[in-house]
């Protein structure tokens, strides 16, 4: 398995800071004059100007993004801006290795089954991965110090180098500025109204959104392909350059690209609900899922469970989110 199925220590450089240079103080009376009156002039401006200097820094962070809406956080542009509602019902969790020959043995849903049945509520899950645009958004309306990203790779591509803990926190302030604007669809605003997060999936949401309800292998099916995923390569691709009309949902990067975080703590199979919320003070290990652009064929697999601390950074992680009432 690639570095990032097991757990993972890694040390991270703390932020660069940027010190100011102050001036010095020969500057003369008329110099000095000249400067308060400018700093009058723009404090009276500040307003206009501050936040067309966010909406430049976030245009040049991010650029103009062919299919994404800058004027609601850089989601998708389209009447669900990106979310895909997954519906009520049951659907297979977990494998079975006379069908899938690569399972692994984390897999196994009990010492008596191989897979077990999962009832879900609906929810909705982002067809993307949460991209570079979307987090620069979140960064600069928060003043956000964080490493997370990387140097020169455009706004359309997976944020990566993240902490779990910071994809937490981007999705709280992404579900407070959709309860708070007339963007967001009306049945996502109606579900955030009666008590829904915005937030990472469990488990059974990204695996049922993975595979759908017939237990497929892969998103696509059961058979391995490298037309649908990004996987067992070098380099990571913008969100969506894989179509999958065939996937479950017709959702993309399910399979390779960059792992996924959850909010599920890595745990013995049969699932339960209380899993999500049993010892999560002693520093857990999460379940990130789906494989990186680096992983090969029984990695991307659909009941693929890895593990991550919440602390690590890599370029092979990265996150999408739900919708849900769990």
């Amino acid at each position: 398995m690639s570095d990032s199925q097991g757990t993972e220590k890694q040390s991270t450089a703390p932020a660069n800071s940027n010190q100011a240079k102050v001036p010095g103080r020969t500057a003369g009376f008329t110099l000095m004059t000249l400067m308060i009156l400018l700093a009058g002039f723009w404090l009276q401006n500040s307003g206009n100007l501050s936040d067309g200097s966010a909406d430049a820094s976030l245009s040049q962070l991010s650029g103009n993004l062919t299919g994404f809406n800058a004027d609601a956080w850089y989601l998708p542009a389209d009447d669900m801006l990106g979310f895909v509602e997954i519906p009520a019902g049951e659907f297979i969790m977990g494998s079975n290795p006379a069908l899938d020959n690569m399972a692994y043995e984390n897999e196994r849903w009990s010492p008596t089954r191989r897979q077990g049945s999962v009832d879900l509520p609906a929810y909705y899950i982002s067809r993307y991965e949460v991209t570079v645009a979307q987090f620069n958004a979140y960064k600069i309306a928060t003043s956000k110090n964080t490493t997370a990203g990387a140097e020169n790779v455009s706004g359309n591509f997976p944020i990566m180098n993240v902490t779990w803990a910071e994809a937490v926190e981007y999705s709280r302030w992404l579900e407070e500025q959709m309860k708070a604007s007339n963007l967001t669809p009306s049945a996502i605003r109606q579900l955030l109204n009666d008590g829904a997060s915005v937030t990472l999936p469990t488990e059974p949401e990204w695996e049922k959104a993975a595979r759908g309800t017939d237990g497929r292998i892969f998103p696509w099916g059961s058979e391995p392909s490298s037309q649908f995923a990004n996987f067992g390569g070098t380099e990571i691709a913008s969100v969506g350059s894989k179509p999958c009309p065939s996937c479950s949902y017709g959702l993309s990067d399910m399979s390779g690209n960059v792992w996924e975080f959850t909010r599920s703590p890595l745990q013995d199979y049969p699932y339960t609900t209380e899993d999500d919320f049993d010892d999560l003070g002693s520093d857990p290990i999460w379940v990130m899922r789906g494989g990186a652009y680096s992983d090969q064929i029984n990695n991307v697999r659909a009941a693929l469970r890895g593990g991550v601390d919440p602390g690590v950074r890599s370029p092979t992680i990265g996150f999408r989110l739900v919708v849900s009432t769990r």
